[in-house]
Order: C-alpha cells, then structure tokens, then sequence
C-alpha cells in the first residue's frame, strides 16, 4: 500500500499529514533548515573566540568577564528550554523558530553599538540567548519527528551546519574585523543572523495518522450461530445470563426476504455498534510533560548532559587565546580553530553512521566517544608548538562531533525515554544544562586569571566529561532495571486477574429440609384456621 498524504490546514500554518513515519519527503527541506540554523547558532557561539581579544582592550576587562557574555548566552538558552517547548506545542514550531531569529539579530546589532560589558550581558546574553533556543531546540524535535530509521544519520549530517559555520566564520570575521572594525563585523553577524526566520518558514508540522479502515460487520462465529438457533426454538440459560442481546438479521429470519430499514431506536446495554462515524475526541497534548523526571534512565542522562557540557564551549573559547600565549599567530590560529571545525563535520557524520547500523545498543557508542573525548581535552595542554595543537584540535573535533551531534536526538531512542516524549524530554534535558552553561567558561576563566595558563581551562573541562560519561555509563543498567520491575508488577497483576474465583459457600445439608418444615408448619397453621 503506498503511503498517503494530504495537506490538513491548521490555524497560520499548514501540517503534513503522514500515514506513517515518512523517513524523507518533506523531511529533506526541515534537515536542510536544521543545517543553516545550526550554522546560524551555534555556528556564531563558537566563533565568538575570535572578538574576545578585542572585548578585552576595547572594555579593558579579564578574560573571566568577557567569558560572562557567552556564559549568559548558553545558561539563557538553555534555562528557557521547557519556554520553548510550551510555545512550540502551542503555537507550532514555526512560528517560534522565526520569533527566536528575530530575537537573535536584534540581540547582536544592538551590541555592535555597546559601551560596557554589562550591555554585552544584556543583548547578546539574554535577548540573543532567548532567541537561540527558541530556534535550535524546536528545530532538532521536529526534525527527530520526520524521520525514523535514518534519524541518526540525517541529524547526525544536518548538524554539521555549525561545522562549516566555524570553518568558513572564523577566518572571515578575522579578516573582515582588519577592514571594518569589530563593530560592524558583529553588526555583520546580526544581519546575516536574520536568515534563521526563512528556515523557520519551512518547518511544517507532521501528523502521524493510521490509514482509516472502514467497520465492517463482524462474522459471526459458529458459537453465535448455534446459540441463535436455540433463540429460536427455546430459550437457553445461556443466552440470558451472557448481557447481549444478539440481534437476527432480515436474511437468517424464515420469510424474511427484505432488509428492513435500521431503526433509530438508541442501542440497548450490550449492544455492539458496527460503524461509528463520529471519531472520538482528540486527547489533549501537554504542554511540558515533566513525568520524565520520574525515569531514572533519563535522569542519569540528564547529568551526563549537565557535566559533558562544562567541555563543550570551553575549548572553543580558549583555543585561540591558548595558542596565542604559546607565540603562534593570529592567522595561524584561526587556522586551528578552522581544523577543529573541519575535523567536527567527519566526527559528526562517522557518529551517524555508526549509530544507522543496526543491531547497535548507541547508548554504548556515545559513552566510547564520550570517554575519548575526554582523552582528548587531556591532551590540550601537552601540546607546545603549532602542530601539536593542531593535531590536538583535530582529534579533539572529530570525537567533539561524535557526541555534540548525537546526544539530543539520542533522548528518541528507547534506551532513555522514547519518540512519544521526546518533545518535553528534550526541553527539560537542556534546562538541566543550563547551569553547567552558566558556571563553566567563568570557571575556566577563573582558572585562567588565577593560574595565569590556559591549561588549566582544558584540566577543568576534562574533569566535567569524565563525571559525563559516569553518568551515562549508568543509563543503561537504570532502564532495565525499570523495565523489569514494571514486568514484575504486569505479571503479579495478570496473575490476580487470571487466578480462577474461589468456590462458592457450602449450604448446609439440612437447608432444603429446613424451608419445606418452616412450609409444612405454616400450611397446618392456615389449616387450623
């Protein structure tokens, strides 16, 4: 049977309506939105290293408080998750992935013209910050919505958008700040920053519907057939003690030979109905579902994601400053910054593909990543000279895209909490990560200011993605043990069910002769009478 579908018109939008999950079609155009958004948000987050040397003259401020600005930005954005998963399921992820870019550009041109760093705080970490979550997260949702068995992968792809962002941003911001200044190249970036409202246009809502089968009247058995012939020549015990009353056909009828017209008399108790043509009132969708929080499994990835993020944005930041105090140039550096990038776009689609094949637990895959990736933010300050910090960006991207690209959508497998709750999971799973996006470039910034070396940024990042990947090592082990205890109690609740009822009360043996003496007695009294 081919699959069907039919657009449903829908109050200032327009849904797909899909007998089953569609793994393509209109799914194609919201992965190529994914892409830009992607390279839109986090694209410009990780590319902000490249102004923090010009907000550190231009203000005269430390490292640890310009690092406050993307720290605002990131808590923001991901504190007004669940905001962001209420406004979805309410007005539609379109409508609030273009408010979230408008959002986004109004926050960063108004920077251009800041005075202070606590402008900075304001625009881009609060009016930017909101405006990126109200862009990314209901992007990835309805994207993990149009596909099924090639989710990973296409995530896994469509992510790589702030790859090229990094790759392609970095060099060009750098060269553009040596024409015009870093005011109007950040103006630049706002202005550009308005194309996230086109790729929300084009995120259509999905309907997944079963094709409708029409009723038709159920055969009747060879049990219902024998007990309608006692109908009608005797009435049976049976027949009255079973609640249904079995309605004869014109054509089972002797002397029948036309169907007679239904009757509009309502249904008595017990009657079945063949067709109902009107459908049953659609259940409510919550708003935020916050019985997540009840699941073990996904709270334990919930810390994973609360301490693998004190890894992800921390190396971004200080790579270039990093390479700087070790005498490599501005150029050179953001060459590195560029690799990183390059070396994230394999990781992510190697991580895609790895997780498509089937059979795979990809609970286990993320861990392994995740524990090289803590190798990886190790080995940072070993590196002394040029190529060895390339060669550390260049691992440590490739295994960064392996995690960053997977661990959201790995919240629709079944191994944490499933597609059906995927929307409220994910908006709860990034509140969760705000406050290590909050504390963890002002932790390593302090760090930095306090030591007076860069390394002990990446020690502090590396010390966050190990507690990470403990978490997540537990992720598995919690979900079993919740499915077999839930078995357990399906089990002993089928066993009472099922359990035959006890035999009715014994009478005594004297009970009959009992009434017919008590009848006996009365009759001889009338007698006297």
């Amino acid at each position: 049977s081919k699959m069907t579908v039919k657009a449903v018109k829908m109050p200032c939008t327009s849904a797909n309506v899909y007998t089953k999950v569609p793994d393509g079609g209109w799914g194609w155009t919201v992965a190529f939105a994914f892409f830009v958004v992607e390279a839109l948000t986090y694209g410009i987050i990780k590319s902000f290293g490249v102004f923090f040397n010009d907000l550190m003259e231009s203000f005269d401020e430390t490292n640890s408080r310009i690092s406050w600005i993307i720290s605002i930005c990131v808590f923001v954005q991901t504190f007004t998750a669940p905001l962001s998963t209420v406004l979805s399921n309410r007005f539609g992820h379109r409508l609030v992935v273009m408010a979230g870019g408008l959002l986004i550009s109004t926050g960063m041109v108004i920077a251009a013209f800041a005075r202070s760093v606590v402008d900075m705080y304001v625009t881009i970490g609060i009016i930017s910050g909101l405006g990126y979550c109200l862009s990314f997260l209901p992007t990835v949702t309805i994207l993990s919505q149009y596909f099924d068995k090639r989710r990973s992968l296409v995530t896994a792809v469509a992510s790589t958008g702030e790859c090229f962002a990094v790759f392609s941003f970095a060099p060009a911001i750098t060269a553009l700040k040596e024409q015009i200044g870093w005011r109007y190249s950040l103006l630049s970036v706002g202005v550009l920053q308005l194309g996230i409202t086109v790729c929300g246009s084009l995120l259509r809502p999905i309907i997944i519907k079963e094709r409708e089968v029409k009723a038709q009247p159920p055969e009747e058995s060879t049990e219902t057939k024998y007990m309608l012939e006692n109908e009608q020549t005797c009435t049976s015990i049976e027949s009255i003690d079973s609640g249904v009353d079995i309605t004869t056909s014109p054509s089972n009828v002797p002397g029948k030979t036309k169907a007679e017209p239904k009757s509009e008399e309502p249904k008595q108790h017990g009657q079945i109905p063949v067709e109902n043509n009107s459908t049953p009132p659609e259940p409510k969708t919550k708003l935020l579902d916050f019985s997540v929080m009840r699941d073990y499994s996904f709270i334990c990835y919930a810390f994973f994601g609360l301490f693998a993020t004190l890894g992800f944005f921390a190396p971004s930041l200080y790579i270039i400053p990093l390479s700087l105090s070790l005498g490599i140039g501005k150029d050179h550096s953001a060459y590195i910054l560029s690799a990183m990038a390059i070396a994230e776009v394999f990781g992510r689609i190697f991580a895609g593909w790895v997780l498509n094949k089937k059979p795979i637990r990809k609970i286990y895959i993320e861990l392994i990543c995740v524990i090289l990736l803590a190798v990886a933010l190790f080995a940072f300050p070993f590196a002394s000279e040029f190529w060895g910090l390339m060669t550390c960006s260049i691992y440590f991207g490739f295994m960064l895209g392996t995690v960053a690209g997977t661990h959201i959508p790995l919240l629709a497998e079944d191994d944490v909490v499933g597609i059906e709750k995927m929307s409220s999971a994910a908006g709860v799973y990034v509140f969760i990560q705000s406050l290590a996006g909050l504390a963890g470039p002002p932790i390593a910034g302090v760090l930095v200011d306090t030591t007076k070396n860069y390394s002990s940024a990446f020690y502090s990042c590396a010390a966050g993605m190990v507690l990470g990947a403990t978490f997540l090592a537990l992720v598995r082990p919690c979900k079993t043990g919740l499915c077999r205890h839930q078995q357990q109690q399906q089990q002993q609740q089928q066993e009472v069910e099922e359990s035959p009822p006890g035999p009715p009360p014994e009478l005594p043996d004297d009970f009959i002769d009992m009434d017919i003496g008590k009848a006996e007695n009365s009759g001889k009294g009338s007698d006297s009478v």
